[in-house]
């Protein structure tokens, strides 16, 4: 990231930025001022016309991780800043709220949290992504709208990986899973041939570890379908342990076995990497 600055002569801040920063691309520094990554002593500034003093000290924040905190539904934070906050979401959580439950959900509860003693906060979590309510693992959520459609938009690139306990054995250590699923049904997805209705869904896939009975299965999407590893994995024989909807037939960890490891994204602001891992939960770790 560029160093800060020090204003010497009054200046609008834009043209101050391009000055400073002239091997940057244009466009590049635009981005910083509309995600607030650019703080004039200390604090983010949007306006392109801002009125620069000698003295100021102008600087472009790369994110700030946040010390893990974890909340009362069992939400561990790793990581927030302006626009983003990056989770933990534990087992038995949904993403947001269905007709019957509205605050049990990662939504509800990151947004009262954006709210914690603020009167008539009007702060919310917007979602970006989703995991399935018996899924644990690594989410992000955006601060606003805007950002919310930023990192959608490339959310094909980013890069997902998931670990899975899976019953059986593989047959291979990797290789590919390719399929066309069929999403119309609400409650499961069936792998059919290819017809209007389907959308082509692809996971590589890695063997880890080999257990009596069981596989421990490192998996990166390369599309992103509603219950894609789950259903893939029950079409190679091998459904995750505790899946009794795509044909598990034991559950000894009382959950499903299936945890969001890693996500690797440009921050929307400053483009700077950003990735988070998160350990295989140990309730998994012992199936293995």
């Amino acid at each position: 990231m560029p160093k800060p600055c020090h204003v010497d002569k009054p200046a609008e801040l834009l043209a101050y930025l391009f000055a400073s920063w002239p091997e940057t691309k244009k466009t590049q520094i635009r981005s910083w001022l509309k995600f607030q990554a650019v703080t004039v002593n200390g604090r983010p500034v949007t306006q392109f016309n801002h009125a620069l003093k000698p003295g100021d000290v102008v600087d472009i924040r790369s994110e700030s991780a946040t010390h893990s905190k974890v909340l009362p539904s069992g939400i561990r934070i790793l990581h927030e800043d302006a626009l983003v906050i990056v989770i933990e979401k534990p087992e038995n959580l949904l993403t947001m709220g269905t007709e019957s439950e509205q605050e049990k959900t990662a939504f509800f509860q990151l947004t009262e949290y954006l709210n914690r003693g603020k009167q008539n906060g009007r702060e919310r979590a917007w979602i970006v992504h989703r995991l399935d309510r018996d899924t644990s693992g690594l989410m992000v959520f955006a601060k606003s709208s805007e950002v919310a459609a930023t990192l959608q938009t490339g959310w094909d690139k980013v890069e997902k990986r998931y670990e899975a306990v899976a019953e059986g054995s593989l047959a291979s250590n990797s290789g590919v899973f390719e399929s066309e699923l069929n999403e119309s049904n609400p409650a499961k997805v069936f792998i059919t041939p290819a017809t209007d209705l389907t959308r082509h869904a692809v996971t590589h896939y890695r063997v880890l570890k080999r257990g009596k009975g069981r596989t421990l299965v490192e998996l990166t999407l390369e599309t992103g379908r509603r219950h894609q590893i789950r259903v893939q994995l029950a079409e190679a024989g091998c459904p995750i342990v505790g899946d009794k909807k795509y044909g598990a037939k034991s559950n000894p960890a009382k959950r499903l076995a299936l945890h969001a490891c890693l996500l690797r994204f440009p921050h929307p602001g400053t483009k700077k990497e950003l990735c988070f891992h998160s350990p295989l939960p140990k309730e998994l770790v012992r199936l293995v």
